[in-house]
């Protein structure tokens, strides 16, 4: 089984469903969100534009989103309260990554977890049940479910920022072929097994099994929907072809060991893989909402084919030192280089007058600001797209005054993005009121 994208075959039972829905036309395209978190925080001293508003100046750090800079907006002043210590030494990464999304205070225990429901397991919970998967969870990451990582904090904190329960962390996949198959399977474990075993035997793609009915459509609807369906087989095509030469990602490596970046896995290739799937999952509306963890917090992973040999852990913890600042902005300008990708690939989806990227969300940030404090205030953050109409990006929005205690809890914005994804709330964990700043 293939899903389609929308087409505008569709468009007349769509607008007919917004309508009854209390909306009209273009409303008929769904929202979507994905969470993208990267860890250790940034170099906020490349991170933080200099000015604000709409004519501020994009940071050394987010120059590869220039293309971009109408369709995202940098929103700084923001805080996680409930990520401090508040009396339990160490552990910053942990309490990081699965505060997060879930903004409560996590208990220090290895085996007795306490977290607390995250921000798109709330929306799954609310919109879920309208397409096939109610929320995907993705990483880069090899996670260390069981045991003690952080200074006595599980390591199923340190690994997941999406949470279903107080006690049940979404555990995300790692293998882009994986989501692939989850994606364009019949949901079926055995079908799934049965169908990939018979595509490796044949090396057949997933589209050949559907090349009669592709056809058959193709014939049956306009132009404009013929070109639209010839892009999205080319694109799952090309897809499956890099996840056969990607491979599979290397298993973890004790601290300080280096990776072989000489096999066919790649961290850039891995990291756009995911991004490409999400699109899929986004523009067959397979889900609405996905988390995506580029990384664990505290991972030492270092950047070679961005210049840069040391860990990644190591050098946020810079002491203030040039050099380690440096390389931390060369990773920081990197990653922001990948985000530029995934927002080509939403824009290149046409939806109607709009495209995928005008009908999404997309927060990219971390869980700490200034990683060599592990400090949890204005947190360095993005949130990209218009959410159909009801975000104004293109601006530096600062929500504080600069003053710890005028920093505004990051839950607040959690709350807003909610609301637009049709969840029927006004509180989420320790928010004070949706940020409507965004608007």
């Amino acid at each position: 089984m293939v899903a389609l994208p929308v087409l505008e075959a569709m468009l007349p039972s769509m607008t007919a469903y917004a309508q009854a829905t209390g909306g009209a036309g273009a409303k008929a395209f769904p929202k979507r969100l994905a969470y993208i978190y990267l860890p250790n925080g940034m170099n906020m001293n490349t991170w933080v534009p200099e000015t604000t508003g709409a004519d501020y100046t994009l940071s050394p750090t987010l120059e590869p989103l220039a293309p971009h800079k109408n369709d995202f907006s940098v929103i700084t002043g923001l805080a996680q309260h409930n990520a401090d210590g508040m009396g339990d030494a160490g552990g910053g990464h942990a309490r990081a990554s699965a505060t997060y999304l879930t903004s409560v205070h996590i208990k220090k225990s290895a085996s007795d977890i306490h977290a607390g429901i995250s921000s798109d397991q709330v929306i799954a919970n609310a919109i879920g049940g309208e397409t096939r998967f109610p929320s995907l969870e993705l990483s880069c990451d090899h996670g260390q479910e069981a045991g003690s990582c952080d200074s006595g904090y599980s390591c199923a904190y340190q690994f997941n920022i999406s949470w279903r329960s107080e006690t049940q962390p979404m555990l995300a996949e790692i293998e882009p072929k994986l989501v692939f198959d989850r994606l364009f399977g019949n949901n079926s474990v055995d079908e799934s097994a049965e169908a990939a075993a018979r595509r490796q035997k044949y090396d057949k793609s997933v589209l050949d099994f559907v090349a009669d009915s592709a056809k058959r459509l193709q014939s049956n609807v306009g132009a404009s929907d013929r070109r639209k369906l010839d892009e999205y087989f080319t694109a799952i095509r090309e897809v499956e072809l890099r996840i056969q030469k990607n491979g599979q990602m290397p298993p973890p490596l004790p601290e300080g060991a280096a990776p072989n970046f000489n096999d066919d896995y790649t961290f850039p290739s891995h990291m756009r893989l995911m991004f490409d799937i999400m699109t899929l999952a986004f523009q067959t509306d397979s889900t609405r909402v996905a988390t995506f963890v580029v990384a664990h917090d505290g991972s030492n992973r270092p950047y070679p084919f961005a210049g840069v040999s040391q860990g990644h852990h190591h050098l946020s913890h810079h002491r203030n030192q040039a050099s380690s600042l440096a390389n931390l902005a060369i990773i920081d300008k990197w990653h922001a280089s990948q985000l530029a990708y995934f927002l080509d690939r939403l824009k290149s989806v046409n939806e109607g007058d709009s495209n995928l990227l005008d009908n999404s969300m997309i927060m990219y940030g971390s869980g700490l600001a200034d990683g060599n404090a592990h400090s949890n205030y204005n947190m360095p953050t993005i949130v990209a797209g218009r959410a159909g109409g009801t975000i104004t990006p293109g601006r530096h929005i600062n929500v504080a005054n600069g003053d710890r205690n005028d920093y505004v809890p990051i839950a607040n914005l959690h709350l807003a993005l909610q609301q637009r994804m049709g969840v029927k709330t006004d509180r989420f964990a320790d928010s004070t009121a949706a940020l409507e700043a965004i608007a």
